[in-house]
């Protein structure tokens, strides 16, 4: 509407082609003149839309980030002034978002060339933090409309529940017709087939991965989308640009990366406005699945500094860098891509190698603070899911939504216990009635304490914390208290905790809740194996070998392409993916999709030459 109200051809700058093609094909529906550039379009194609909107005849061009990159492209979008820039997908821009695009980073200076055209970002998941560094990067004195965080239909509900009884409970929840469509979010793609083939013996049902082909994929959105499938179970690399009214359920079937992304993905439910639920299944496991990818994504600053005082003072080559420091590969490989990124190590070639030198010193307070809010991010999340607090309302305040009142939903979890579709309940034991009266007993005489403070005063009951927290939140469903988030500041850093207030509701005779019980599997565990018995032989779990040929054409193939976008190599491919598609030799885009660490990106960016590499007809 901004872009139409102005007149003239609004670029709009995306980072996702499925979103893009969305958008563009509603745009053209409606009458109006659109068109997109991106890597997934052929290059007459691209030169068209590009001399149209230099001619001014679109009212909307799409462009991809990757593209400010290609030399001569932002000069010839700059030939003609645009009515309007629109920065889509904008908590893309920021090192604090959940969804970080290093592209993104060159509008700042890409825009200059595009001025005096006013600029618009736009996002549905940017914190405050985020919605600064937006403004920062894109030079921006913004006027900031946050707002509309909140979705009135949408019931959210958290069980904890061990992996093994999941596909049952998301089975049964789907059994319902008034939950589908649904998407069903898992965190692998190996569990998305396998759960995507058990609902399908019940209901119309495809996985969704990035491990697919891009008409695998294609076809399987198509379906859902005119409702010949009912449910999609994905990664969360479905979604972005499914604008798919009446979808009834969301399902997780573990604990989210961030807050940010959990918004984001639970928002495809309801845009018809009709009643709808988002279900989180998770349990203490996952939160060490994702520490543990953390770990390999940041390591500790103490490794960094060890790669970074081995790195020569003159470029030379990185081989062997691991072996001398006694670190795993992947690890030196992650360590180098971070030092890059903050300054600590340089990339250069010559005579066709990759060649690495020490950068400058200082680099490491930047690292620290990026590390520190990612670890953060993990802990905003535990801390949802654990929460005794309205869940809309948690989100709402997350986002820093101005106009928003704080008021609770009335149809979460925590606001109506009754309405769960998995959570149960069960009676205190003993132990937590008599923690319960210490709480409520002590609140009435100071109210509003730390909950630490409150665990310590009911050390006789004998609860370990996380039976404490259990019981603070059956007296919040019962009304009893109000659980509200804090902070204090201790050697520079905020430390969030929790307080406990006492309710209207609360009085001073007896003490009438419940506590949540994970629901029971209904179908029969899987039968361990006894020893000694015959068993199918497994296959084989030797690598493959790899092909030293292919091996160093594909290695001579990425350092050019690397040169080319003026980036290190691993930018380009990843080590540890160059010598799996070295080893798998794949003739097809399904085989070359089937390699660790290349997915539809990958795919739509260097396929065909990669293919091509590989002898692929």
């Amino acid at each position: 509407l901004p872009g139409l109200a102005r007149g003239g051809t609004t670029l709009v700058v995306s980072p996702l082609i499925a979103l893009m093609e969305d958008q563009v094909a509603k745009l053209q529906a409606l009458g109006l003149r659109a068109e997109r550039i991106h890597s997934g379009r052929d290059r007459v194609l691209s030169r068209e839309a590009l001399r149209a909107y230099s001619e001014g005849r679109l009212d909307f061009l799409f462009v991809a980030p990757e593209r400010l990159s290609v030399p001569g492209f932002c000069e010839a979008l700059a030939r003609k002034t645009p009515g309007l820039v629109a920065v889509d997908e904008a908590h893309c821009i920021s090192e604090w978002g959940h969804d970080f695009r290093p592209d993104y980073r060159l509008l700042g200076e890409r825009l200059p060339q595009l001025r005096p055209a006013p600029v618009i970002a736009l996002t549905a998941t940017a914190t405050p933090r985020v919605q600064d560094d937006i403004a920062g990067q894109l030079g921006l004195q913004p006027l900031r409309f946050i707002h509309g965080f909140r979705r009135e239909n949408i019931a959210i509900e958290i069980a904890r529940l061990v992996p093994s009884l999941r596909p049952d409970v998301v089975a049964r929840v789907l059994a319902s017709r008034a939950q589908r469509p649904a998407i069903v979010y898992t965190p692998t793609r190996r569990e998305a087939d396998e759960l995507g083939r058990a609902l399908a013996r019940r209901f119309p049902t495809a996985a969704y991965h990035a491990g697919m082909t891009t008409a695998a994929r294609d076809r399987v959105q198509a379906d859902f989308l005119s409702g010949r499938l009912e449910v999609i179970v994905a990664t969360i690399a479905f979604g972005m640009g499914v604008d798919k009214a009446d979808i009834r359920t969301v399902i997780h079937t573990a604990l989210p990366g961030t807050l940010e992304g959990f918004s984001q993905e639970i928002g495809r439910a309801g845009r018809d406005g009709k009643p709808s639920r988002a279900l989180l299944l998770h349990s203490w496991n996952d939160r060490r699945t994702h520490e543990y990818f953390f770990d390999r994504g940041y390591p500790e600053p103490e490794v960094l500094q060890r790669v970074f005082r081995a790195l020569p003072a003159e470029p030379a080559r990185p081989e062997g860098l691991a072996r001398r420091l006694r670190l795993e590969s992947e690890v030196v490989e992650a360590a180098l891509e971070k030092l890059w990124i903050h300054g600590g190590a340089r990339y250069s070639q010559l005579a066709g190698a990759q060649l690495v030198a020490r950068g400058r010193e200082g680099w490491e307070p930047r690292y620290r603070l990026q590390r520190e809010h990612r670890r953060s991010q993990l802990d905003q999340v535990q801390r949802f899911a654990d929460d005794h607090s309205c869940r809309m309302a948690a989100l709402v305040a997350h986002f820093g939504d101005r106009e928003d009142r704080g008021q609770a939903c009335g149809t979460c979890d925590v606001c109506d216990p009754g309405a769960c579709l998995v959570r149960t309940t069960r009676p205190p034991t003993p132990k937590e009635r008599a923690a319960a009266a210490v709480v409520l007993e002590s609140l009435r005489g100071r109210d509003g304490q730390s909950t630490g403070r409150l665990h310590a005063e009911c050390a006789e009951a004998g609860l370990d914390r996380h039976g404490f927290e259990e019981v603070l939140g059956g007296l919040a469903r019962a009304g009893l208290l109000r659980i509200a988030a804090d902070t204090f500041s201790k050697d520079g850093q905020d430390i969030a905790f929790k307080r406990a207030w006492l309710t209207s509701a609360a009085s001073a005779g007896g003490v009438l809740f419940t506590l949540a019980a994970e629901p029971e599997a209904r179908a029969s565990a899987p039968k361990r194996r006894k020893k000694g018995k015959a068993t199918k032989d497994k296959p084989s779990r030797r690598k493959p070998a790899v092909d030293s040929a292919l091996a160093d054409a594909l290695t001579a193939w990425r350092l050019a392409e690397a040169r080319r976008a003026g980036v290190p190599a691993f930018r380009v491919l990843q080590n540890k993916t160059l010598s799996g598609i070295a080893a798998a030799r794949p003739q097809d885009e399904a085989a070359l999709l089937a390699v660790p660490g290349f997915g539809p990106t990958l795919l739509r960016r260097y396929g065909k030459r990669i293919l091509a590499l590989c002898g692929a007809s």
